[in-house]
This record gives C-alpha cells, sequence and structure tokens, in this order.
C-alpha cells in the first residue's frame, strides 16, 4: 500500500529530515538517506536494504510504476511537489530519495586483491573531500578507501551526494590509525605517508607492490604515529606560493601514479 504525503509536518517527513541533518539521529534509527536513481541504484546493487522510499509523480513522471521501479518490500511514499522541495537535498535528483538500513564494514570485511591499492585517510573532517576521494578511488580501481579517527560520518548527505555513489561502490571503513596500521603491516602492504618534511617526490616512489596511500588533513598533515610507521615518505612538487592542495585533488594524483606504474 502506497501512502501519500502532502504536508511537511507529516512525522515520517519529520524523521526523514532528521535524517538527513544529525548524524545521532543516523546511529539511533540505523537509517541513512539516499537520493537520486543513480545513487540508490549503486546502492541497491551491493547489497544495502532499503528501508522506505519517498517519489514524487510530478518530477518522475505519472507513467512510472513504484511497485516495479522500486525494492520489493520497502515502504513507498508518494510524496507533492511541495513535500519534495523541502525534503531534496539538492536539485536535479530525479524524485526520488529513500531510507536506507546502515552497515558497518570492518578492516577484516575487505576482500583486498593480490596486489593491493588503499587509500588512507586520517581525522578527514570535510564529507566533500571524503566524497571526491571516493571517485578518485572508484575511477582508479582502489581496493578500498580507510578512513581513520573520522571527524565525519560515512554516511553524511555532503559524502554521498559528493561521491555520487562511489560510496558504495568502494569499500570505506573506519577505524583508528593503530588498528589500521597493524592490518597494514600484517598483510606486507607498504605504507607511504604524503608529507613535506624528509620526503621524496612521488613519481620517483614505486607504487606497484601491494600500496597504501596515507593522508591527512590539510590543516595539520599527519600525525606521528604514521610518520614513524612509513615504509617512505612522498610528496608532490609545490611550484607556487602555497604549500598545499585539497586533500582530494592529492590522493587523485598519488592515486593516479600508482594506476599509471601498475599498467604501464
Amino acid at each position: 500500500m502506497i501512502e501519500y504525503i502532502s504536508s511537511a509536518q507529516n512525522p515520517k517527513i519529520k524523521k526523514l529530515l532528521a535524517l538527513q541533518q544529525k548524524s545521532s539521529e543516523r546511529r539511533l534509527e540505523g537509517l541513512f538517506v539516499v537520493e537520486g536513481r543513480r545513487e540508490l541504484e549503486h546502492c541497491i546493487e551491493v547489497g544495502y536494504e532499503v528501508d522506505s522510499v519517498f517519489y514524487c509523480p510530478d518530477i518522475i513522471g505519472r507513467s512510472a510504476d513504484p511497485a516495479v521501479d522500486f525494492p520489493k518490500g520497502a515502504k513507498l511514499f508518494e510524496v507533492s511537489a511541495f513535500v519534495y522541495d523541502k525534503i531534496a537535498y539538492r536539485a536535479g535528483t530525479e524524485g526520488v530519495i529513500a531510507e536506507v538500513r546502515t552497515r558497518s564494514l570492518s578492516l577484516e570485511d575487505l576482500k583486498l586483491s593480490k596486489n593491493p591499492l588503499v587509500i588512507v585517510l586520517e581525522s578527514v573532517e570535510k564529507p566533500g573531500n571524503l566524497g571526491a576521494v571516493l571517485r578518485s578511488a572508484d575511477a582508479g580501481g582502489a581496493d578500498a578507501v580507510i578512513v581513520c579517527d573520522p571527524l565525519t560520518d560515512l554516511y553524511n548527505p555532503n559524502l554521498i551526494r559528493s561521491s555520487i555513489g562511489a560510496i558504495f561502490t568502494v569499500p570505506c571503513v573506519a577505524c583508528s590509525s593503530a588498528e589500521c596500521i597493524d592490518f597494514l603491516k600484517e598483510r606486507g602492504i607498504k605504507i607511504f605517508t604524503a608529507q613535506l618534511q624528509d620526503s621524496k617526490l612521488y613519481y620517483d616512489t614505486d607504487f606497484r607492490g601491494g600500496s597504501a596511500i596515507v593522508m591527512g588533513t590539510e590543516s595539520t598533515g599527519l600525525t606521528d604515529i604514521w610518520r614513524k610507521a612509513a615504509d617512505a615518505h612522498i610528496r608532490i612538487p609545490m611550484l607556487g606560493r602555497l604549500d598545499s592542495l585539497n586533500v582530494s585533488v592529492s590522493a587523485a594524483i598519488l592515486l593516479f601514479e600508482a594506476v599509471r606504474q601498475r599498467n604501464g
């Protein structure tokens, strides 16, 4: 049965907005919000369970069949254009927003290739940066993105939006730096830390073996635990007046050098 919602004061709409806005609500309910058909398709493809779908016929088209177009078992809510405008996080999302069950991957859940390529981010603050890194990781065929001591949760709507669904296509794990270092060392994966001090140029580094490219925050860089654990310190040459790039740009440069070496 499909429920029609025409008021933004409906409790289900208020709950949806709370899930979008509050990480505490996402943790409490075990749900997060996915907006857009493409993102929802990626989510379903990798096995996430869709709890509820809110759709607007004025946007998706009156000829659409919710019973066919949306996951079986999901609760369906048809919303007015007015309500959809209130809940849409961005324009152009094809009139579909879903509440999806969260799930947590651990390091042990990662299925790494024989010659893994991993991106590690320490204390990433901005969900948009993490989303952009995930897009690069997907494009470069990275085995995983590991987020150590995160300052944002992995189901932040800004992260999902900026990743355009790569949060679902690339295995992403949150853990402590110490746990990550032990995991990499046990598997013989070399740790390459991006830093200015005591480092060599990234294109003079051999990434052809199992490699973890480790990035810190733009403001403070990496903590000492990573500097000491590193097999090599690497840097991107900075020829202007500034001494750093956006972390997502730096991650993409280093990742695709590794891809070039492995496929050259």
